[in-house]
């Protein structure tokens, strides 16, 4: 590749630094606005927005004047961006930062940072041959509960740690499944994609629970049971589960669902032999029960990742999620890739909630917060419409 090339010796980068954002509509806004907020502290600069259709003044308000193309190397090389940020479908995340990398520029790449175990190898190692920074995009392991939850376990607040549930209740109309061409899609034109309930819009739950078992790195797991469904007329899962044996002898069991029968906020349950914790993640928030003692809830802030990664560059912070700390993560979504196709839920099992335009599983709500508390699988909960659940690998290969 041609370009700007990184010298990982070099002195660190001063603010604000040069930003340009790959993929600036859906979820992308969010980043938009993340940015502005950074920019208005001084710590990042939008040089470039990278989109098929240019952003409207409107949408760039206070975020000055960047330059707008729909070639993301050749807007890299311009610009002279020192990260981007790559919020741009599944498929395309390991291609776009191979690009950025080989150009130098450091990386905040979307969950989830591949499609497959492979692909996310080959974008990690091409990352880190060419010497420049990458955080992968899991909010949720930003929040400052994890440490205090960890530092929980550690002293033995709640005995010895048992496994971990994670639960995530979520509603969806069936308009989210049109989003984007490769919504709720598991292949598309030949390449993976992979947007199940638990690989994309519940990732966090899977990542968080891996996490706050200390079992984030490839080699953790040892293998990954799955039971994939759906209700609405996708080729993903929107109703699924998985149990993770892993490394460190603990189970770690995660449910999720987009067809609940009322939203709810995900979570993730540490079972120890003497008491529990609950984080739920969007919120920061923990809740430690024990014996002996009542209910103490604790709120928590939170680092944002792109702070953070601004922070590695400029001061040498250490980096809150690089893509080693992901790689259980990426091999439960092999795990998911590699199944059997989501099975349809028959008819009896689901129904449309009227004037919403969206499917329900009844008691599925239950069930979700039921696997989570008892590190169960949908089948072993006695869900009649649920399969028989994948025989679990005697070891799965970390490379």
């Amino acid at each position: 590749m041609t370009g700007r090339t990184n010298d990982p010796t070099s002195a660190p980068l001063s603010t604000p630094v040069p930003v340009v954002l790959a993929g600036a509509r859906g979820h992308g806004r969010w980043h938009v606005e993340n940015i502005r907020r950074l920019q208005q502290r001084g710590l990042v600069r939008l040089a470039g927005v990278c989109e098929l259709t240019p952003l409207s003044d409107r949408e760039l308000d206070g975020l000055g004047n960047p330059e707008q193309s729909a070639d993301f190397g050749a807007l890299l090389d311009s610009t002279g961006a020192r990260i981007a940020v790559i919020c741009t479908p599944i498929p395309t995340h390991t291609d776009l930062a191979l690009t950025a990398a080989g150009r130098g520029v450091h990386i905040l790449l979307e969950k989830p940072p591949a499609p497959s175990y492979a692909e996310f190898r080959r974008m990690a190692d091409g990352v880190a041959a060419a010497g420049v920074a990458c955080q992968i995009g899991f909010q949720s392991l930003g929040s400052h509960a994890l440490p205090a939850v960890r530092a929980l376990i550690a002293e033995g607040a709640i005995g010895t740690l048992a496994g971990l549930g994670g639960a995530g209740a979520w509603v969806r109309d069936e308009d989210y499944f049109r989003r984007a061409p490769w919504a709720g899609r598991r292949r598309m034109n030949g390449a993976d994609v992979i947007d199940g309930a638990l690989t994309n819009p519940l990732a966090h739950a899977v990542a968080t629970a891996l996490a706050l078992g200390g079992s984030s790195r490839a080699e953790d797991v040892l293998g990954v049971e799955t039971e994939l469904l759906r209700a609405n007329a996708i080729e993903s899962d929107d109703t699924s589960c998985v149990r993770v044996t892993t490394a460190q002898g603990h189970p770690v069991t995660v449910a999720a669902t987009l067809c609940a029968e009322r939203a709810d906020e995900p979570y993730v349950l540490v079972h120890g032999s003497s008491g529990r914790i609950t984080f739920w993640y969007k919120q920061d928030r923990v809740l430690l029960q024990r014996a002996g003692h009542g209910p103490e809830e604790s709120g928590h802030g939170r680092t944002d990742l792109l702070e953070n990664l601004v922070a590695h560059l400029t001061t040498g912070a250490a980096l809150l999620v690089p893509p080693e700390a992901t790689g259980a993560f990426m091999k439960v979504v092999e795990a998911v890739r590699t199944a059997p196709d989501p099975a349809q839920l028959p008819d009896s099992a689901w129904h449309r909630v009227p004037g919403e335009n969206r499917r329900v599983v009844p008691g599925i709500d239950g069930l979700v917060a039921a696997a989570a508390d008892t590190l169960s699988l949908y089948s072993e909960l006695g869900a009649p419409w649920a399969p028989a659940a994948e025989p679990l690998p005697n070891e799965v290969s970390t490379r």
